[in-house]
C-alpha cells in the first residue's frame, strides 16, 4: 500500500456489511482503510448461545487483522469514528482526520428501549460480547444463589426468567433457557430443582416471530411450550427494575417478580447516522435514507449499508436488520466503486431473500425459505448447516461444529462459567 494517487475507500464498521464489502473489493485497484472500534469481527447471530452457555466467545468472534492478513490492499485501524467533512471528504476518527475517496459506513446498531434507557441496568440487552458475558454471569449466579437460598419466595424470584421481545433473539433465548433448566442443570444441584424455574417469553404484539407463517409460529410456541417458558402475548413492559417487571396486558397490569430479566424487544440504528445526513434523511429512530445504489443524497461517494439504512423491499417495508441484509449490501457497494472506477453502469440494489430461520431448542427450529416452511429437525439440521458457513474463518467453524456435536449428545453446556468479577460473592 501506500499509492497515493490510488483510490481510497475508507470502511467504517467490521461487522457483516463492512468485512464484506472489504473482502469483495480484495481484487479492486484501491487502497482499504477498515475501522473499527472492536479489534474482532463478531458472528452476532450466535451471541445468545455465548450467553446461555452453549459457547465461548472465541468461538463466534475472529480478530480482524487475522482475517485481512492476506489481503495486502488494507489497513486496519482500531479507533471510533467521531466527526465527518463529507463536503471535504474526511472522517474524524478519535482525533484524526481520514480522508477518502469512497466511504462505506457499516456501524449496525444497538439496544433500544424505547426511551427507558435507565432499564438497561436491570435488563442487559444481546448486542455486544459483554453483553452475552452479563447474561451468562446473571442466569448462573442465580441458580447458585438459590441453592443456598432457605426463603421460598425468594428461591422463586431467582429461579424465575422474563425475556421481552418475542422475534428470533427472544425466541432463541427462551429456548435455550428452557433447555439449561429442564435437561442442562437438572442434577447439578442439591437443594433445588432447575426444573422448577418460570420462564416467561413477554411479546408487545399478538404472536410471536411475526415474520413467519402462522403455521412456523404455532410450531415455535408449541415447542417452547414443551421447554416450559409461557408465551404471553399482547403484553408489554410498562416498568421494570431489579424487583421485577410490571407488565400492561389490554386493561390488565401484572407483576412478575424476578431478578432475571433480559431485553430482546428491539434495535436502533447506530448514532453515526446523525454525523452523516440531517435530520430529513432519517427515518425509523436515526436509519439513514438511501439512493438506490446505497449512496447518500447528496454524496454520491458515500454509502450506507446494514442496519444504519434505510432501504425498502419488495413490499415497501424496510429490509431486516440481519446479517444476510447487510452482506449483500457489502458486496453490491464493492462492484459499485469497481463499476465507477471503469467508468461502467451498475442497475440498483436489489436484495434476494434467501429465507428466515430460528432455532428454539434442541434439534428444533422453523426455517421460512420462500415457498417452502420447514420446522423441526429438519429446519434445525438446516439452520447449523447455514451459521457454520457463515462463520469467517475455518478453525471457528471446526470448534463450533465438535461443541455442537458434543452438547447434542451430552445434553451439556461447557461454557457455562461465571465470569464477571464481583458478581456473585458470600456476603450477596
Amino acid at each position: 500500500m501506500g499509492n497515493n494517487n490510488r483510490h481510497k475507500v475508507v470502511v467504517v464498521g467490521g461487522g457483516f456489511g463492512g468485512l464484506w464489502a472489504t473482502r469483495s473489493l480484495r481484487r479492486a485497484d484501491v487502497d482499504i482503510t477498515l475501522i473499527d472500534k472492536r479489534n474482532f469481527h463478531l458472528f452476532q447471530p450466535l451471541l445468545y448461545q455465548v450467553a446461555t452457555g452453549a459457547l465461548s466467545p472465541a468461538d463466534i468472534a475472529s480478530p480482524i487483522r487475522g482475517i485481512l492478513a492476506k489481503q495486502k490492499n488494507v489497513t486496519v485501524q482500531l479507533g471510533e469514528m467521531t466527526g465527518a467533512n463529507l463536503g471535504d471528504q474526511y472522517i474524524i476518527v478519535d482525533d484524526m482526520h481520514v480522508p477518502y475517496d469512497s466511504l462505506i459506513i457499516a456501524t449496525g446498531s444497538q439496544n433500544h428501549y424505547f426511551g427507558n434507557d435507565n432499564w438497561s441496568r436491570f435488563a442487559p440487552g444481546l448486542k455486544t460480547i459483554e453483553d452475552a458475558l452479563t447474561i451468562r454471569s446473571n442466569l448462573f449466579v442465580s441458580f447458585e444463589k438459590a441453592e443456598r437460598e432457605t426463603n421460598p419466595e425468594k428461591r422463586k424470584q431467582l429461579m424465575t426468567f422474563v425475556i421481552i421481545g418475542g422475534g428470533p433473539t427472544g425466541v432463541e433465548l427462551a429456548g435455550a433457557l428452557g433447555e439449561i433448566a429442564r435437561i442442562t442443570l437438572r442434577d447439578n444441584f442439591r437443594t433445588i430443582d432447575p426444573r422448577e424455574s418460570s420462564i416467561f417469553l413477554v411479546e408487545g404484539a399478538d404472536d410471536i416471530l411475526l415474520m413467519y407463517d402462522k403455521k412456523l409460529r404455532d410450531s415455535a410456541r408449541r415447542s417452547l411450550e414443551k421447554l416450559g417458558v409461557e408465551v404471553i402475548t399482547g403484553a408489554l413492559a410498562r416498568d421494570l427494575d431489579e424487583k421485577g417487571v410490571a407488565i400492561k396486558r389490554d386493561d390488565d397490569e401484572f407483576i412478575i417478580e424476578t431478578t432475571n430479566i433480559i431485553w430482546a424487544a428491539g434495535v436502533k440504528p447506530s448514532p453515526i447516522g446523525r454525523l452523516l445526513a440531517g435530520e430529513d434523511n432519517l427515518i425509523n429512530n436515526g436509519q439513514v435514507k438511501v439512493n438506490e445504489n446505497l449512496s447518500l443524497p447528496d454524496y454520491p461517494d458515500v454509502y450506507v449499508i446494514g442496519d444504519l439504512a434505510y432501504v425498502a423491499g419488495k413490499d415497501n417495508k424496510p429490509l431486516p436488520g440481519n446479517a444476510p441484509v447487510a452482506m449483500s449490501q457489502g458486496k453490491y457497494v464493492a462492484k459499485k466503486i469497481r463499476s465507477d472506477l471503469k467508468n461502467e453502469p451498475i442497475r440498483p440494489f436489489k436484495y434476494r431473500d434467501k429465507g428466515t430461520m430460528a432455532v428454539i431448542g434442541r434439534a428444533t427450529a422453523i426455517a421460512n425459505l420462500g415457498r417452502i416452511n420447514l420446522s423441526g429437525y429438519p429446519a434445525w439440521l438446516l439452520w447449523v448447516f447455514v451459521h457454520l458457513m457463515y462463520l469467517v474463518e475455518f478453525d471457528n467453524r471446526l470448534v463450533v461444529f465438535i461443541q455442537w456435536a458434543w452438547n447434542y449428545f451430552t445434553r451439556n453446556r461447557g461454557a457455562r462459567l461465571i465470569t464477571n468479577d464481583g458478581t456473585y460473592t458470600a456476603n450477596n
